[in-house]
């Protein structure tokens, strides 16, 4: 075969590939996917070296560094594939800070913090917040509200739980139980004793819907096919509540949401009992605010949160909602369009952005 149509259908092979895209465009969002090497120069790069293009027919594409160097390629002296990328470096240190964070008994400045990170002030509270999806401030408040849900667990007073999470005193914790916790902290060690929680078991065409409503507003719509089961999953978030089955005028919200189900057109507005992490509130606001009919990547979700790289905790908040339909986690989809997992189930997802589609 003559050398240059070999060479031409070499390089054609190449533009075909879509990670040639990504080498044209140096995108770093590709370090670490792949690794290209160029047989001209015997080197491997990362896809967003800054060296002089390669011609395509020159090009092979390796799914790791250690496959380019078993294929006889040493690593490019530009851009270094063969160690961290500086991505994986600051996650590695805002990872550290955290750590940190958790183990010191009083939480350190922001100037301590940074400093023990090699940044300045300025850029560490820039990283943090975009890997964490937190400021420094907020991940210590949501690691110190973990701490104390585990301390009234097991500790003998509730005064002893709140110090060994690190508060200095009482009142500062009064100040704040009501948004950790969402009740009293004797009611929160008694697993719900004392509050008093109304639900009712209704049937729409996705199944069974289980809603349940606090004294601070609709705190679970469950979905499924078992409605016995979705008053066991009630039970599992509130043991020790009074759960008291919904009157006449309750049957009233019931008939709302499945309305809402059935016909998404007609909208959604309720108060709701939204309990969780600082990060996960704002993950649930985001999604509250996509209009019905249409649909958002996780990493579009991150982005509006102003935590572009916390894509995977973004989806386990969604995994976490507990309010089907009223948050909307079903309009979250993949980057590529694609549906993902759904708590309630992949084909209950597809059925409502049908619906939703079409209303």
């Amino acid at each position: 075969m003559n050398v240059s149509v070999k060479n031409a259908q070499l390089a054609a092979a190449t533009e075909k590939d879509p990670r040639w895209a990504a080498i044209v465009a140096r995108d770093p969002e590709a370090d670490g996917t792949f690794y290209y090497s160029v047989k001209t120069t015997g080197v491997y790069c990362r896809p967003s070296c800054a060296a002089r293009p390669a011609r395509p027919e020159h090009v092979r594409f390796h799914a790791t560094r250690e496959d380019a160097e078993r294929a006889g390629f040493r690593p490019c002296q530009r851009c270094r594939p063969n160690q961290p990328t500086l991505a994986e470096q600051r996650v590695a240190k805002i990872t550290e800070a955290c750590r940190l964070i958790e183990d010191s008994e009083i939480v350190p400045s922001l100037e301590e913090l940074a400093k023990h990170a090699g940044m300045s002030i300025y850029h560490f509270h820039r990283v943090f917040k975009a890997i964490t999806g937190l400021t420094p401030k907020e991940y210590a408040a949501a690691h110190r509200a973990k701490r104390v849900r585990t301390e009234l667990g097991r500790s003998g007073t509730v005064t002893e739980a709140i110090f060994e999470a690190g508060y200095n005193s009482n009142a500062r914790f009064y100040e704040t139980s009501d948004q950790v916790l969402g009740m009293t902290p004797s009611n929160y060690r008694a697993g719900g004793a004392n509050m008093e929680i109304r639900f009712a078991v209704g049937e729409c065409s996705l199944g069974s819907i289980l809603i349940a409503r606090s004294e601070r507003g609709v705190c679970a719509i469950l979905l499924g096919d078992d409605p016995d089961a979705l008053a066991r999953d009630l039970q599992d978030q509130f043991p020790r509540a009074n759960l008291i089955g919904g009157d006449a005028g309750f049957e009233q919200l019931v008939a709302n949401v499945v309305g809402f189900v059935e016909a998404p057109a007609l909208g959604l507005d309720l108060p709701l009992d939204v309990r969780g992490t600082a990060f996960q509130q704002r993950v649930w606001q985001a999604l509250r605010e996509i209009p019905a009919g249409s649909t958002v990547s996780y990493t579009e979700i991150a982005r509006r949160i102003g935590a572009p790289s916390a894509v995977r905790a973004v989806a386990q908040a969604c995994a976490a909602n507990a309010l089907a339909v009223a948050i909307p986690c079903h309009r979250v989809v993949r980057n590529d369009g694609a549906l993902s997992g759904y708590r309630w189930g992949v084909e209950r997802k597809r059925a409502l952005l049908d619906r939703e589609a079409q209303a």
